[in-house]
């Protein structure tokens, strides 16, 4: 069989087209799921006031409260406030019957007034010192006596301690209060369960708009921790922020509930506050130092090349290698203390997409997915140009 010139020619033409588009193909497919380099971005160092803080997290409760309860016995009479009300300092509250002891009171001012005229009786009878002492004595007992029953009324009212809300009130008119009444609404009162006795006041006072937050913080961070220092409180639930002051640290361990030991710190609320409620939960940070005027450039501007640290200094259109000196760390951003100065902008790498991505979405930093974009071969080496790297000394 023969074969034409042409058509042999024609055949071998055709292999180096094949292989080209093969080359391609597999150059794209080479290149497809490589990273993808982000571009750098810049920062403008500056100087600024940095913080170191504790972290604390617990549970606002009022700055004050009073759980109050009769301190005597009786049959509750009046009942003149209910829960929600406002109330004042020394303001009444409730009332017992005190018909009996006001006769109490009575019994012993005749007491009192007895023994003074049995002392005056024995002395115009000049009668031995040993009955005037004791004639002196039954008039000091008479009269403490009477100053017990005096307070007994007194007490017949059940007063505010402090100016807040009534919260809690177990109290009816008809309820038998006191030590020994075991049954009512007062701080007597209570439900036995085994051999634990629970019981409940009368009355809880709370204070209202001034609160405090009952926290807790960790046993490797209270020894920085002192009264006065400030804090900002962030409660569930309130979006302006909640500023306060270290009140107490308490000196004896709690158990976590993951098990770890954790210390109490109290921290008052600063001002008046409508926006809180007792119970809500709360965290807060504690400023445990404080810098003023402090040189920072975000932490990932930094690189380092054995025991030089560096950065990446943009002049102009170029890129220049400046050497820096490094101090502390706070957060993302990391003190300079020789190298830079306020004003200098410097570069910031950029995220890389890990090859094989599978998530939906980009991350911050990285480019869209060229799969169905970048042409076979890939882009011109040397991307779209920006600034260019020049080796440069510290300043």
């Amino acid at each position: 069989m023969r074969i034409s010139l042409r058509g042999r020619r024609r055949a071998w033409l055709a292999v180096p087209v094949v292989l080209v588009v093969a080359a391609g193909s597999g150059g794209w497919l080479m290149t497809r799921d490589s990273p993808a380099a982000a571009q750098a971005t810049t920062a403008t160092v500056s100087t600024s006031t940095m913080q170191e803080t504790v972290a604390a997290s617990g549970t606002v409760e009022p700055a004050r409260s009073a759980d109050l309860d009769f301190e005597v016995s009786g049959t509750v009479s009046h009942v003149y406030v209910a829960a929600g009300d406002r109330v004042k300092k020394g303001q009444a509250l409730a009332r017992v019957d005190a018909d009996a002891l006001v006769a109490s009171r009575t019994a012993a001012e005749a007491t009192l007034t007895a023994a003074g005229a049995q002392l005056a009786d024995d002395q115009d009878a000049d009668a031995s010192d040993t009955q005037l002492a004791a004639d002196q004595a039954s008039i000091l007992s008479a009269r403490a006596s009477l100053d017990e029953a005096e307070e007994a009324v007194e007490d017949a009212t059940l007063r505010s301690t402090i100016t807040g809300t009534v919260v809690a009130l177990d109290l009816a008119k008809g309820d038998v209060v006191g030590t020994s009444s075991g049954g009512g609404g007062a701080a007597s009162t209570g439900a036995t369960t085994g051999s634990a006795t629970t019981s409940t006041s009368a009355v809880t006072v709370q204070s209202t708009g001034h609160y405090v937050v009952s926290a807790t913080v960790s046993s490797t961070d209270v020894a920085r921790l002192k009264e006065g220092l400030q804090a900002t409180i962030t409660p569930t639930g309130v979006a302006d922020p909640v500023y306060g002051t270290v009140a107490s640290v308490g000196l004896v361990a709690q158990t976590s509930s993951s098990g770890a030991a954790v210390f109490p710190v109290t921290i008052a609320v600063t001002g008046t506050r409508t926006d809180l409620y007792a119970g809500t939960s709360a965290d807060a940070s504690i400023v445990v130092k404080q810098v003023d005027d402090v040189l920072t450039v975000p932490s990932r501007a930094l690189k380092t090349s054995g025991a030089t640290t560096y950065v990446l200094e943009v002049v102009g259109d170029r890129s220049v290698r400046t050497t820096v000196t490094t101090g502390a760390t706070y957060g993302m951003s990391t003190e300079v203390t020789r190298g830079l100065q306020d004003g200098d902008v410097v570069e910031i790498p950029g995220f890389t997409r890990p090859s094989g991505g599978g998530g939906s979405g980009n991350q911050q930093g990285e480019l869209p997915d060229f799969d169905d974009q970048q042409p076979p071969g890939g882009f011109p080496a040397g991307g779209q140009g920006g600034p260019q790297l020049q080796q440069g000394g510290g300043q």
